[in-house]
């Protein structure tokens, strides 16, 4: 297929690997875990303190043992989801400190808003899995916010849920959850959690533990670096991309020692530097090519791949907003993305959380489906006979099959508007974030919370009561 956005050659993406092979070979990887050394050094790895070595004979036996796709299961059986290869997941916005209200004030997000995304979520038709840090919630204590994130996580929506790698506590938390539900789940994927490097070439001591705790139980993972380019990475692209890459595989690595065959999502949430500013911008242009050459060596390694996403460096859904959003979703999923994170909701450099714009986002979600979705050439859809019969200068219109697929075949959007100018005047003549605005109460007030049944939702319920009363315990 002809596809300009593929921009790196077999060659291009040699050179990309042989660079990070140096990197790791040469410079080494430093994880803060004095038992991470010792793992890799019982395994022959090369270990002075926390900084690890790679040769890449070690690296190509982990990528070989990573599957190239795999299922995580429901809670409803009907929405579980497949990863890799040429299924690919919308996946909302993970992180955001702050809600960007209506009238354009920012403030700090909390358990409410938490709450009400999850219930968006669960009602999207084009968000296929609920995330695990929408916003992080200001109103709970930070100890054992991962607790309350969970519960609503998982009973508000019945969709594929992430786990929580705040910490090695947060992990064993998501995997006991996990098993109240589904009994064991030793090498049955259940859920996803991120896992994020710290560039350049670090991982911290809280990710490491997460890394290997999910690992050990077969839970996917993406391992992503957020690089800025020219500030925690080189200025140059394929620098960047060489530097993504031993970090990544690194974490692979790790993994795969910890457990040969767990599932791993290659990620990437890296951009560049606005060197005007020194501040972080994923609405550049060079965000598109750094999650093309991602999507390209994930496939070189046949692994499956992650990027954002509908995201932007506006502080309110605006016209910039939609641009740069558009093209960073568009280009994930054109490019092959697996799990396009990121999908709805984000502002500011993944800082900030927007209603209107998750739900002008997942209209988007919908339209890139719609455009991905191979053109069905068969006699019926060819259509002769019908043209046939409507003949020259006819009309298809009033035609029975017209009228029988008018609601279906076609992309009906919810928000987008297409009719006139004197229908658009007499609506009170809308902008899309008003359209928005409005849609919101109604979806919310359309929630139907999923069944989890009350034996099983008391049993959570005392168990993050109880966890909570042991960490409050621990920090007195």
């Amino acid at each position: 297929m002809f596809d300009r956005m593929q921009s790196l050659s077999k060659i291009d993406i040699k050179k990309i690997h042989d660079t990070s092979m140096s990197i790791l070979e040469e410079i080494g990887v430093y994880f803060d875990d004095e038992k991470v050394g010792e793992i890799f050094n019982s395994h022959g790895y090369k270990v002075e303190g926390k900084i690890v070595f790679f040769e890449e004979k070690e690296i190509i036996n982990a990528i070989e043992k990573v599957p190239s796709k795999f299922e995580v299961s429901a809670r409803n059986d009907s929405k579980s989801i497949s990863i890799g290869e040429e299924d690919f997941v919308f996946a909302p916005g993970y992180g955001a400190p702050f809600v960007m209200d209506y009238d354009g004030t920012r403030r700090n997000a909390n358990m409410e808003d938490y709450n009400n995304l999850c219930k968006i979520i669960h009602t999207s038709e084009y968000i296929d899995c609920n995330g695990f840090m929408m916003v992080e919630p200001h109103d709970v204590p930070a100890v054992s916010a991962h607790l309350d994130m969970l519960y609503s996580n998982i009973t508000l929506s019945d969709k594929v849920f992430m786990g929580s790698p705040v910490s090695l506590e947060g992990a064993e938390d998501a995997i006991k959850i996990a098993e109240m539900i589904w009994g064991n789940i030793k090498n049955r994927p259940v859920m996803i959690s991120l896992i994020n490097s710290i560039s350049p070439l670090k991982y911290s001591k809280e990710m490491t533990k997460s890394l290997m705790k999910f690992a050990e139980y077969g839970q996917p993972c993406i391992v992503a670096p957020l690089i800025m380019g020219g500030a925690s990475g080189p200025i140059k692209i394929a620098g960047l991309l060489a530097q993504q890459n031993a970090e990544i595989l690194a974490g692979i690595t790790l993994a795969q020692l910890i457990n040969e065959g767990a599932p791993i999502i290659y990620g990437s949430a890296s951009s560049i530097t606005d060197l005007k500013t020194g501040s972080l911008s994923i609405g550049a242009p060079e965000l598109a090519q750094i999650v093309s050459g991602t999507a390209q060596i994930a496939r070189y390694y046949s692994i499956p791949s992650r990027a954002g996403g509908a995201i932007t460096d506006s502080h309110i859904p605006d016209t910039q907003a939609g641009i740069e959003s558009a093209f960073a979703l568009y280009t994930a999923a054109r490019n092959g993305v697996n799990f396009i994170l990121h999908s709805a909701g984000i502002l500011n450099s993944y800082l900030t959380m927007s209603y209107e714009k998750f739900l002008i986002d997942e209209e988007i979600c919908g339209m890139v489906k719609k455009i991905l979705r191979p053109i069905e050439v068969s006699d019926e859809a060819l259509s002769l006979d019908i043209i046939k019969e409507v003949g020259i200068g006819g009309e298809f219109l009033s035609h029975p099959k017209t009228l029988e697929l008018c609601r279906t075949e076609y992309y009906n959007p919810l928000l987008m508007f297409r009719d006139n100018y004197e229908s658009w005047l007499t609506r009170g003549k809308k902008r899309l974030d008003v359209i928005a605005h409005d849609r919101l109460n109604e979806r919310l007030e359309s929630y139907k919370k999923p069944d989890i049944g009350k034996s099983l939702e008391k049993d959570l319920k005392n168990y993050i009561e109880k966890r909570k009363e042991e960490i409050k315990g621990k920090v007195r």
